[in-house]
């Protein structure tokens, strides 16, 4: 039986996304998901005729990969991380290794790399930067773990990652939780300049009265400007543009809940910066 390169566990847009990245730069994979209907769907559409190997058990998904395996978990942080672990180990053997690709708090993966190591597996935990088009066609990578385990996945990840001018968006961040810490730092630095573009549309708006239409021309030239370039400030002025398609002609940003949720990252930064000592 041919056995496949790389594993992905968890077939949500993101999971599924960085299968099809693999699989596109040369790399058989096999991927499984929780419920085999997902699975089902994603055979049928984006992964027909590529070199995709469907698993609906973990044991089959497994004993579909080639050794040392490499397996990459894609499923939401905390518990559900920990379940997949803790139903993979006794199927895999020394030197097999587990990436989480999630946005787990890197106090997790620290206790997670000693216990797994402790076993004679693999485990890193890698930030994953550049959302559901970034999983597809480049990511920026962030992995943390033993600079030996890079080493060995270094072939794949430079090949997947997002290239640029002097080479592929990915590096060994450091040992242990490193790849995650630095993925939460990113996500609280992001989180802080989302306030400052809502504290500055509430001014112009608010403040100085403008319209929708001179928002979005304010923003554009910024976006123009070396200290305001970012891809942030881009899509914020495209949003001022942006018209409901339900029937109301009103711009879509008047129609949005004003309210915001989070995932834990921007927090998580907070709460590392208190425990540091260091102002942000």
């Amino acid at each position: 039986m041919t056995q496949q390169k790389f594993g992905v566990i968890g077939l949500a847009v993101m999971g599924e996304n960085l299968a099809l990245n693999v699989e596109r730069n040369g790399f058989p994979v096999a991927v499984y998901n929780r419920t085999s209907s997902r699975t089902d769907e994603f055979m049928k559409e984006r992964g027909e005729g590529k070199n995709v190997k469907a698993a609906y058990t973990l044991e089959e998904f497994v004993q579909s990969l080639e050794r040392p395996r490499r397996i990459l978990v894609m499923v939401k942080a905390g518990k559900p991380v920990d379940a997949v672990i803790d139903q993979l180990k006794p199927l895999l053997d020394k030197d097999d290794m587990i990436i989480d690709g999630g946005n787990s708090l890197y106090e997790d993966t620290e206790r997670r790399t000693q216990d797994l190591e402790a076993t004679g597996l693999g485990f890193m935990g890698m930030g994953v930067s550049g959302g559901e088009e970034g999983a597809l066609w480049g990511p920026s990578l962030m992995p943390g773990g033993t600079e030996a385990s890079y080493r060995e996945l270094e072939p794949i990840l430079t090949k997947i990652a997002a290239q640029v001018d002097d080479g592929p968006c990915v590096t060994y961040i450091g040992p242990g939780g490193a790849g995650h810490y630095v993925k939460m730092v990113h996500n609280g630095i992001e989180y802080g300049d989302m306030q400052l573009i809502a504290e500055a549309y509430d001014l112009l708006k608010n403040a100085l009265g403008l319209t929708n239409s001179e928002i979005q021309e304010v923003f554009a030239e910024w976006n123009t400007t070396d200290e305001l370039n970012s891809f942030l400030i881009e899509i914020t002025a495209d949003i001022f543009k942006k018209l409901d398609d339900q029937g109301t002609g009103q711009h879509l940003i008047d129609l949005v809940v004003d309210s915001a949720g989070q995932k834990g990252t921007g927090r998580w930064t907070v709460v590392s910066a208190l425990e540091m000592g260091v102002c942000i």
